[in-house]
């Protein structure tokens, strides 16, 4: 048995994978990536930089997506609960305009595989969470962009949090996504 359950979604090349998980009553340890085992699952990517956050509940953080320098991320929490959505921004692409969403938690341990040529987000349904992901590019504030998380072109159903969102400034202000072309993300 590997040492990953790699899930395939609707969405190909977006991936829910689950660690193999070794616990007793001292604690747990489990492996969170492997180069190889995660190239021979189709995510045959360079991680360049990792990232780390931590929000309360109702915090809905996106959609975002850098034109340039485009990211892809392996995400997953360490502490609290999430519902993680991807987007594909892809023109000419099956599934474009089309979203998956995963609960990810501290307790399930699951994680979520996001290519480049996808806008990603996350609201927190716990009353702390903290998220960490690996990114095959660097950040780059000046390629920054995005779609409203609320979008009816793209419709995202959210699950209920119990209170209002809580989203930044800068993320009320994206272009809605039928009024973007995505022409950077025609390569992918």
């Amino acid at each position: 048995m590997g040492k990953f359950n790699f899930i395939q979604t609707e969405i190909p090349g977006v991936v829910i994978i689950e660690p193999t998980v070794y616990g007793d009553d001292r604690g747990y340890f489990m492996e969170t990536y492997q180069a190889d085992e995660f190239a021979a699952a189709g995510i045959d990517r360079n991680f360049v930089q990792d990232n780390q956050s931590r929000s309360t509940k109702g915090v809905l953080r996106g959609l975002h997506f850098q034109k340039n320098h485009t990211q892809g991320k392996l995400v997953r929490v360490t502490l609290g609960e999430v519902y993680d959505v991807a987007v594909d921004c892809r023109p000419g692409s099956a599934t474009f305009g089309k979203w998956v969403g995963v609960t990810l938690s501290a307790d399930n341990k699951r994680m979520f595989y996001i290519p480049e040529g996808f806008a990603h987000g996350f609201l927190v349904l716990s009353d702390v969470a903290e998220f960490t992901y690996k990114c095959t590019d660097v950040y780059d504030p000046t390629s920054e962009g995005g779609i409203p998380y609320d979008d009816p072109t793209v419709n995202v159903q959210w699950p209920d949090c119990g209170c209002e969102h809580k989203t930044s400034a800068k993320d009320k202000q994206h272009e809605p996504f039928a009024a973007q072309d995505f022409a950077w993300f025609a390569k992918y």
